[in-house]
């Protein structure tokens, strides 16, 4: 890996705050749409949960495509940074749609209404923009450690922004009158900051030139560290990536076929459907607080112990990985002690014991945060990979996991609690 160094620490910090925006989005969508729907809306939940299902067969297929548009854009902003930046204008109205439903409209009118804007939200903008900011940690830097950087400081933008929406949320509806009017007033709010703060990321960092990313014929020079004598019956010249092959075109269904084949890509995904099929579920808590605890406002306390302790890990992320010399122990360690915690929040809920449930929530979020904080390099790593075995510079694609994740994960977990 690279060990020059690409970025300032500005670049950093505006990279990492592109998850504010990011997170205004999905933090205020999981945590607050559902009871937005039920108890303002007055929308059946099962039908919402399952609408929402539904809505994500699309974004399946919407993830890998938007993948594959980033990998053949060649604009002078680069390939990621216009998806990022114009697909966030759609967001920001669609955000605000969502929690603006016509209170006049008929019930059918409204699961209509609810499922073309949440469906154009999630496949369209949002995957679209996500991706293509996922995709800026390869573009912008080869320094392994830069990489462990970016994804760390981004999260710790994503978890502050988690805990600031859980915890102002409820309170501010409030202060704008409630109801309709005091949820549609913070939604058009959020969606103005998040598409200011997301313009601001864009411009924060530079692409690396194609040049710089791609080394002439990555195969041929794996190929020449090898002499044929030692391999008499595999011609290595003859089966390093040929000039024909690299010009080949590039296309979606080729790019699925090394998606598929990739098991990288395969665990990596799946690990993103676990992590936010978890988080989604951990969302839905402002139910568990309003009915079972009988204090909504106990979400911005949960919200804390939860993100707090996130950030603390992810700070620390970057001097643990260069210091342990690799991610993958820090990762297996930090991740056994996050399930036996969650399972002790778990013992602690069916006891009635509140601080036994914050105290190992806050444990389970300093075992997660690790993974959290290298998840994007590791996904750069698999990229890197993928280029030295095919040739083929497909970093949008591959980053597509992370939103392929994101989103069924989220969707079925949302559902579920629905």
């Amino acid at each position: 890996m690279d060990n020059k160094k690409y970025l300032k620490w500005y670049n950093k910090i505006g990279y990492g705050s592109g998850d504010v925006a990011g997170n205004i989005v999905y933090a205020f969508l999981s945590s607050f749409v559902m009871i937005y729907l039920t108890d303002t809306a007055g929308l059946n939940a099962g039908i919402v949960g399952t609408l929402m299902m539904v809505s994500k067969i699309f974004d399946g297929v919407s993830d890998i495509f938007f993948g594959a548009m980033i990998d053949k854009t060649k604009t002078k902003m680069g390939k990621a940074r216009p998806w990022m930046l114009w697909p966030y204008i759609g967001c920001s109205v669609a955000l605000a749609a969502i929690f603006a439903i016509p209170a006049e409209m008929g019930d059918v009118a409204k699961y209509a209404y609810f499922f073309i804007a949440y469906t154009l939200l999630n496949a369209v903008f949002f995957t679209a923009n996500n991706i293509a900011y996922a995709a800026l940690t390869a573009l912008v830097t080869k320094n392994g450690n830069e990489r462990v950087q970016l994804g760390s400081i981004r999260f710790v933008f994503a978890f502050g922004t988690s805990l600031l929406i859980q915890s102002i949320t409820v309170g501010a509806v409030e202060y704008f009158g409630g109801g309709a009017d005091g949820w549609r007033t913070v939604a058009i709010i959020y969606a103005i900051v998040g598409l200011i703060v997301n313009t601001i990321s864009v411009f924060s960092v530079k692409e690396l030139p194609e040049d710089k990313l791609t080394d002439e014929n990555p195969v041929e020079k794996e190929a020449s560290k090898f002499s044929s004598d030692s391999y008499p019956d595999f011609d290595l010249a003859e089966n390093a990536c040929p000039k024909e092959k690299k010009e080949e075109k590039y296309c979606f269904v080729k790019a699925m076929k090394m998606l598929f084949t990739n098991k990288f890509y395969i665990m990596i995904c799946i690990i993103y459907i676990c992590c936010h099929l978890y988080s989604s579920m951990i969302s839905m808590g402002v139910f568990y607080m309003t009915y079972v605890l009988g204090d909504a406002d106990m979400l911005g306390t949960f919200s804390a112990f939860i993100n707090i302790p996130m950030m603390c890990g992810l700070l620390a992320t970057p001097f643990l990985v260069k210091k342990l010399g690799g991610m993958y122990k820090l990762n297996f360690t930090g991740y056994l002690i996050a399930t036996i915690a969650r399972a002790l929040v778990i013992v602690g809920g069916y006891i009635g014991n509140l601080p036994m449930m914050l105290i190992f929530t806050a444990i389970a979020a300093i075992g997660m945060s690790p993974m959290q904080g290298d998840l994007n390099a590791l996904i750069a790593a698999c990229s890197d990979y993928t280029y030295r075995t095919t040739g083929k510079r497909i970093d949008g694609t591959m980053y597509s996991c992370s939103s392929l994740g994101v989103k069924i994960g989220g969707g079925i977990g949302t559902a579920l609690t629905g």
